[in-house]
């Protein structure tokens, strides 16, 4: 059962895939995103956020992301992966209230649901290395506790 905040990761997911396809600014994607299946019964202002997020700090997020990207260019990546990167990395770097297992776990699962035959994996490992980086406190208690 998909919950309205896995959702809201759905609609973001397709609304940036959309993006680095097409283009278009920021209003034209919140209305794209508006018009998806499921909007209505997602977290929308999570939704939202996580597009407003990744469009105005995608450099940003790709340069968080690029030392964790191992083997290829971020360019080489599918859009769908490159989605899924961006959404994981807004999430680990601006929403501290979500924990880094939740974030990694979603990304995964949006992987297995959009993305290609083994690119869930390649997401959980390129996450697993931004978290350690970006919080690595709370990386270290889930350590101690496995």
């Amino acid at each position: 059962m998909r919950t309205y905040r896995r959702r809201a990761r759905e609609i973001a997911l397709q609304a940036l895939y959309t993006w680095q396809l097409a283009g278009g600014g920021a209003r034209e994607i919140f209305e794209q995103a508006k018009s998806l299946e499921g909007y209505e019964r997602c977290d929308q202002a999570l939704a939202e956020a996580l597009v407003g997020g990744v469009l105005s700090r995608a450099a940003e997020l790709e340069a968080l992301l690029l030392p964790c990207v191992t083997g290829r260019s971020f360019g080489q990546l599918s859009p769908v992966e490159r989605a899924i990167l961006y959404i994981g990395a807004l999430e680990l770097a601006a929403h501290p209230e979500t924990p880094f297992k939740v974030v990694v776990n979603e990304a995964i699962e949006l992987g297995k649901s959009f993305g290609g035959a083994e690119g869930h994996r390649f997401v959980n490992g390129v996450l697993e290395k931004l978290a350690a980086q970006l919080r690595p406190a709370e990386v270290a208690r889930a350590r101690q506790t496995a």
